[in-house]
């Protein structure tokens, strides 16, 4: 058929090709290029597929294997298909009962696939989900993504208190942002590295998923899309954030504060500039989800806390797809 699609897993001499659709995609981000893949490259086995049709590359698909199973992609915030334009419901439906014929060829019996969030469009695309329930797709989880919208809004009170109370304190409290390329920015990457692991460990009992020398050098790659906002009291580093950047969305990486950055209320000061900027750029601004337990148990401390900033729920689907 004329039409039909036809797909081949990723080789080193396919970066070019894929990084160009991925930046010219309605649904992809940084987070699918492939300088930023290779941050974990040894973790996974690599099971990413290129898509044709007419001899065209249509779409992408980030993706590892575990035995019988694909997914797309565990070492990823989000996944599904990447697309050069959008195909229609009915070229998406045909597309995803082509790929579970070819997951079947090569031994696959089922496939994981994590969705991108609808607030990561640049364009509406969500005919993937269309046509996974088509293709006999299960809903295996949902998690709750805490985000504040594009347009600015008021403040609840009592963040519009704490920001008022840090902001009389702006003597002892100074702000700074660095991205990942300037070399004076290095020692301020490591010295709230370790404040973010430290508050990570006393308080979650957790580590952050990138280590200081991966998270350096992704800034270094991508220094328009990931930056480092910091709180200083009297020239001490208090507390900060790591921001990804979308060209629809600001999502919050990382936050921490130590004690005198949440007695002074450092990290409402930098989340208020922070959904400030997005705003001002008409970005959402994603806090991230709260959930844990593969999406069954909510955070409801930490959910509570975005959601003080007026942040509401988008929600982020997982599908279990058979081949």
């Amino acid at each position: 058929m004329a039409d039909a699609f036809s797909f081949r897993p990723y080789r080193d001499a396919d970066e070019a090709a894929w990084n160009a659709l991925v930046a010219a995609s309605q649904n992809g981000t940084f987070l699918f290029d492939r300088r930023f893949m290779g941050y974990h490259a040894d973790r996974f086995d690599d099971a990413s597929l290129l898509v044709e049709r007419r001899g065209k590359l249509v779409a992408v698909l980030p993706a590892h294997r575990q035995g019988e199973r694909v997914a797309s992609h565990g070492g990823l915030s989000y996944g599904g298909l990447v697309l050069a334009d959008t195909l229609g419901a009915q070229a998406t439906w045909d597309l995803m009962r082509a790929l579970q014929a070819h997951w079947r060829g090569q031994g696959v019996r089922e496939l994981l696939y994590k969705t991108m969030p609808s607030i990561y469009h640049r364009l509406p695309c969500e005919d993937d989900r269309y046509a996974l329930l088509r293709c006999g797709a299960q809903l295996v989880r949902r998690d709750a993504l805490s985000v504040i919208g594009p347009t600015p809004a008021h403040w609840p009170p009592k963040r519009r208190r704490a920001i008022t109370q840090a902001t009389r304190q702006r003597e002892e409290l100074s702000l700074s942002a660095h991205d990942g390329a300037p070399n004076e920015a290095t020692e301020d990457w490591a010295a709230f590295w370790q404040l973010l692991d430290h508050e990570l460990q006393a308080r979650h009992g957790s580590r952050p998923v990138h280590t200081l020398a991966e998270i350096r050098m992704l800034a270094s790659r991508f220094p328009a899309q990931i930056s480092l906002r910091l709180a200083r009291w009297s020239g001490r580093i208090v507390a900060g954030l790591v921001l990804f950047d979308t060209p629809a969305v600001c999502h919050l990486q990382y936050m921490a504060a130590d004690e005198q950055g949440r007695r002074c209320a450092a990290l409402d000061l930098l989340l208020e500039q922070a959904i400030a900027g997005a705003q001002a750029q008409s970005k959402w601004f994603d806090f991230g989800h709260s959930n844990e337990d593969e999406g069954r148990v909510l955070n409801t401390g930490l959910a509570f806390y975005k959601e003080s900033f007026g942040a509401s729920t988008v929600v982020h689907d997982h599908y279990l797809l058979p081949c």
